[in-house]
């Protein structure tokens, strides 16, 4: 069935490629702020999420059956030019006012959260049940627009989406891109043992959300990430053995040698209930062959 999504973050790392799994078979209106990306060859418009009175516009004319809502401000470590305040507007107010616009014209919200939501400390392969004990402000401010988004309606998915990786479209980029460039041009690269994640593919993800936008699915939060627990390490060696690059270049760092960096030890998924919905994930190594 053809429908209408409205995406937001549309010009995001995940955005972009949410575009490309959206226009496959629907209509589709996506919104930009400070990079246009591949909002280009689609209906779209530049948007500052911080300014209510636009949002309303887009849905005023757009009426969309389904809205993904991706845009977020995501560094785990602030900026530091960052206004706490600005992160509260864009990842918390933003998504009250959308979740309420939804409610109002009768469209199904899917809320792109986050698997750094869990208390990265009480073991593997999380359940949607599991503590949850976000330790960054993107985390926290990402939580409470789940809470947000929970107390406004019923007409809602909340994913949280696990570590995304593949190949940023045009200006986006992400550590796996990274690491890529480098093992290419045979520079080492730095990876955590002792960190560990459901990674699943930007390309993988998006499908799946749309493919989820589409069954008659409401009021759940679902775990959105693949079947594999690894640590970033552990995913360059798969890497490595797919592409044949030099797995010598990879070099093993502890969350202790970035005290900077929020300590999140474990946040693996356990993705039984998005299988329940028959979803079925690729292996890594599928996707990385998929990507190349």
């Amino acid at each position: 069935m053809k429908q209408r999504i409205l995406i937001t973050g549309g010009s995001g790392l995940l955005g972009q490629y949410m575009n490309l799994a959206a226009a496959e078979e629907n209509e589709i209106f996506t919104l930009y702020y400070s990079h246009i990306g591949n909002c280009s060859d689609f209906k779209s418009t530049r948007l500052n999420l911080e300014n209510s009175n636009t949002i309303k516009e887009v849905f005023l004319g757009f009426k969309p059956d389904v809205v993904v809502h991706t845009a977020a401000i995501t560094n785990p470590i602030p900026l530091p030019a960052q206004n706490p305040k600005v992160v509260y507007n864009v990842n918390v107010n933003a998504t009250a006012k959308i979740a309420e616009l939804c409610k109002q014209h009768g469209s199904k919200l899917i809320y792109i959260s986050t698997d750094l939501v869990y208390a990265g400390y009480r073991g593997s392969m999380l359940t949607e049940g599991s503590k949850l004990i976000p330790v960054s402000l993107y985390a926290e401010t990402k939580l409470m627009g789940e809470t947000k988004v929970k107390s406004t309606f019923d007409n809602y998915l909340i994913l949280r989406t696990a570590l995304l990786y593949g190949i940023g479209l045009n200006h986006s980029t992400c550590h796996f891109n990274k690491m890529v460039d480098s093992l290419k041009n045979k520079k080492p690269v730095k990876l955590f043992v002792d960190q560990f994640r459901t990674p699943i593919s930007l390309k993988e993800a998006s499908e799946i959300i749309i493919k989820l936008s589409t069954q008659d699915i409401i009021n759940e939060t679902i775990n959105l990430g693949g079947t594999e627990r690894v640590s970033r390490y552990e995913l360059g060696k798969i890497l490595c053995s797919v592409d044949g690059y030099d797995k010598l270049l990879l070099e093993e760092i502890k969350l202790d040698d970035m005290p900077e960096l929020p300590k999140v030890e474990d946040v693996s998924l356990n993705t039984d209930k998005l299988q329940s919905f028959g979803i079925k994930q690729k292996s890594i190594e599928e996707s990385i062959k998929g990507m190349f």
